[in-house]
């Protein structure tokens, strides 16, 4: 375990050493004000000294949204026997005097994140913390997807939803982290339950766009054959259009948006302007700062208004 010794800023005070006399006012009754984790270990306790740190660093990174106590069991175990302490380590989240979360052994990175920011979505954000709140669990949780953790990131969006079910952002996040998960019906059906008044959120319809085009990706063909099909007939504007979505589906957006750009310039008119209408669908399902949208918008427009 990794002691702090005089090197925690006072200003912040956000990891202490707790004992049992201070347990009442450092963990309960802080708990009032913000979410306070305890960490229990002792140091003959191998797992304890990577989880110690790591645990340390993810309430850091929260910045003051919650904060830690750390209790050493063989000096404080009147507190283990109260809380029911039987192995090493153990974490209990506080929130409002009473335990909202826990956990025991030893666990990933990621999961040590995802637990920390269930903590703070838990107490809505950590109302009088420093730090942006339910904005900084649902940054974190985008993360967690963006990094592969869709579990994590599910567990995390669900624990935001819990305090608020309107967050369009934590919402659309739930729908992308089951599309992750090749859950599909799960991630429509999660779109179809989403509150009337942020139903047409731009993130909701992001989502939606995600899923259309995850279902598509579930249909696709092999690239290879389809881009032998294009080659061999330049004007079989389905194979280049199938193409497209393979190459989507396949995680080549950027080919296949120069795909449905060219089958556009061909034939522009082609079964109800499907090339224009999948190109603005992979749009809204990026981000719109995508390098992505941005050349492909800007190259179709030129197309359209020539």
């Amino acid at each position: 375990m990794l002691e702090l010794g005089g090197q925690t800023p006072p200003a912040t005070d956000l990891v202490k050493d707790v004992s049992e006399a201070n347990f009442m006012a450092d963990v309960i009754e802080a708990s009032n004000t913000v979410p306070v984790i305890v960490d229990f270990w002792a140091p003959w306790c191998g797992p304890c000294k990577t989880l110690g740190p790591a645990l340390e660093s993810a309430v850091k990174k929260a910045n003051g949204s919650v904060k830690m106590a750390k209790v050493n069991v063989d000096e404080n175990q009147r507190i283990a026997a109260q809380l029911q302490i039987q192995s090493l380590p153990t974490v209990y989240a506080f929130w409002k005097g009473q335990p909202v979360d826990g956990f025991q052994g030893a666990i990933a990175g990621s999961e040590i994140d995802a637990f920390v920011q269930r903590v703070i979505a838990a107490a809505g954000g950590g109302a009088d913390a420093e730090g942006g709140g339910l904005d900084d669990a649902v940054t974190a949780a985008e993360e967690m997807l963006d990094q592969g953790a869709a579990t994590d990131a599910v567990q995390t969006f669900a624990a935001i939803l819990q305090e608020d079910p309107k967050n369009a952002k934590a919402y659309a996040g739930m729908v992308r982290a089951h599309i992750a998960l090749e859950d599909l019906d799960q991630a429509e059906a999660i779109l179809n339950g989403a509150p009337a008044e942020i139903s047409k959120a731009p993130e909701l319809e992001a989502a939606h766009a995600a899923l259309e085009l995850a279902r598509q990706a579930a249909d696709a063909g092999p690239v290879s054959d389809l881009r032998a099909a294009v080659e061999a007939d330049p004007e079989n504007h389905q194979a280049r259009f199938d193409l497209a979505q393979a190459l989507y589906a396949s995680g080549q957006t950027e080919e296949a948006v120069e795909v449905l750009l060219d089958l556009f310039r061909r034939a522009p008119d082609w079964n109800d302007e499907a090339a224009k209408q999948q190109l603005f669908t992979i749009f809204e399902a990026l981000k719109p700062n995508d390098p992505i949208v941005l050349n492909g918008r800007r190259r179709l427009s030129s197309m359209i208004f020539a």
